[in-house]
């Protein structure tokens, strides 16, 4: 499973798998996580891996094609394998056809072990775009008091009840950090803070122009509350669902519990037809990135996913990965195609469907995003040679983000202990083990929800 540690693939960064099987190496603690190991046998004092170590072009958020399908060129993809006497065998994989001067699209440095992959100059930057002058937030400073997470006053049963009464937690959760970002929040000192910062804890690298002509279109003070006006909020108990697409909800039958929640939260490939008493049909927010939600429909349209989410109740939750997420966004609100990147020419409508109210869509706050990482998932991969790829997967953030919002928050399809039981997503014909990538570190998340369930602070689905 994984979506952050509930459907987080496709991910946001060219990424390196790990098929996960009962041979991987352990973590640097000793004992395997439920994930199985995260960092190649290099990073781990030369222990056997039993998977698979493959660079993907797949989720690289420049190519919105997927792994090795093929399928755009009408040949087959470049591949390209090596050995490592630390880690055994090496696969390369593109699905893009070799770039001009390129005899294929990812080739090997020289020399012993494993190597990151050498992609052509377009790729490059992308390594670049994700490398941070600092750790992921460990550049916190006081924040006022947030009015946009409103939470009911009158829950008896509310989970910040719970993280007050636990000693770990209730050192983690800052309630009034901003979750959402809107034109309310941008100032000079907003920008000059989040532009020494790269995607997704900031600016650095970004034009101002279009951030700005962004978030001057979520004037509407509604941009900054995730369930609307705090007049509108229910008096009792914000419940909420939020559903990753792991199998584990194969056979599940738990549809009809997850309709039952005043809110219903899904991510990247959100497939509900067919499988309506096991994920049911209800969907209030829909999160994701531009990556993943095009990789999602490309991957995974054969197997049902044809459209994204549409209602007109369903509110959608950009997480900005890279300045495709602002112009996409832009470009939605304005009902016009994007103008310029990777998407150019793309009708969001097609996305989003044809209402362009800017209350439709709601941003994720790039400080919040560090506050997370900072604080829930600050995994040892930043300190590796992944680090510059590392970012918490879309199903946690969009899990994290529900955790500080509602009063009450159910998850499933996320990872359990018994993972190895289940096929990756809920919707594949056969079954397909679990992949592991080395820009999520599904280990770590796993632990989270574990921990988070057994303080009483959300409800894990488990079977």
């Amino acid at each position: 499973m994984h979506d952050g540690l509930s459907r987080g693939r496709p991910s946001d960064a060219p990424s390196l798998e790990f098929t996960a099987t009962s041979g991987l190496a352990k973590t640097q603690g000793g004992a395997a996580g439920p994930g199985g190991a995260l960092r190649p046998a290099r990073e781990q004092g030369g222990a056997d891996l039993g998977g698979r170590l493959r660079a993907s072009h797949r989720d690289h958020p420049l190519r919105s094609r997927p792994q090795c399908a093929g399928r755009e060129t009408g040949r087959t993809p470049a591949r390209l394998a090596w050995t490592s006497r630390a880690a055994g065998s090496f696969e390369c994989c593109c699905s893009s056809p070799p770039a001009p001067g390129f005899s294929s699209c990812c080739t090997p440095r020289r020399g012993r072990g494993p190597r990151r992959p050498r992609f052509p100059p377009v790729h490059r930057h992308f390594f670049i775009l994700y490398k941070s002058t600092t750790s992921p937030r460990a550049f916190f400073e006081p924040k006022a008091p947030n009015s946009e997470n409103r939470k009911s006053p009158s829950c008896q049963h509310s989970l910040s009840l719970a993280i007050q009464k636990d000693h770990r937690f209730r050192g983690l959760f800052d309630l009034s950090t901003p979750v959402l970002l809107w034109d309310g929040l941008f100032t000079q000192e907003l920008w000059n803070n989040l532009s020494q910062h790269k995607v997704p804890y900031g600016w650095q690298g970004l034009s101002r122009k279009v951030i700005a002509s962004t978030l001057t279109l979520l004037k509407d003070p509604e941009s900054a509350e995730l369930f609307g006006a705090s007049g509108k909020l229910p008096l009792s108990c914000i419940s909420c669902a939020v559903v990753g697409n792991g199998g584990i909800l194969n056979g599940s039958r738990q549809g009809q519990k997850i309709d039952a929640h005043d809110y219903v939260f899904r991510i990247n490939g959100a497939i509900t037809k067919g499988f309506e008493l096991d994920v049911g049909t209800k969907t209030s927010f829909y999160g994701f990135t531009v990556n993943t939600m095009k990789n999602s429909l490309i991957s995974y349209s054969k197997l049902g996913f044809t459209s994204v989410p549409q209602g007109q109740d369903l509110r959608y939750i950009f997480i900005p990965s890279s300045i495709r997420d602002y112009l996409m966004l832009r470009s939605a609100i304005l009902g016009v195609p994007v103008p310029e990147g990777p998407d150019k020419g793309d009708r969001p409508h097609i996305y989003f469907g044809p209402e362009t109210s800017a209350s439709k869509f709601k941003l994720l706050h790039p400080d919040f995003i560090g506050y997370l990482t900072e604080r829930f998932l600050k995994s040892k991969l930043i300190n590796t040679r992944f680090g510059d790829m590392y970012m918490p997967s879309t199903g946690a953030l969009i899990l994290l983000t529900a955790l500080h919002a509602c009063d009450q928050v159910s998850a499933y399809g996320f990872i359990t202990n018994n993972y190895q039981k289940y096929s990756d997503h809920y919707f594949e014909r056969e079954k397909k083990p679990l992949i592991f990538y080395a820009n999520h570190d599904l280990s770590l998340e796993a632990a989270l929800w574990r921990d988070l369930h057994n303080a009483g602070i959300l409800w894990l689905y488990q079977r």
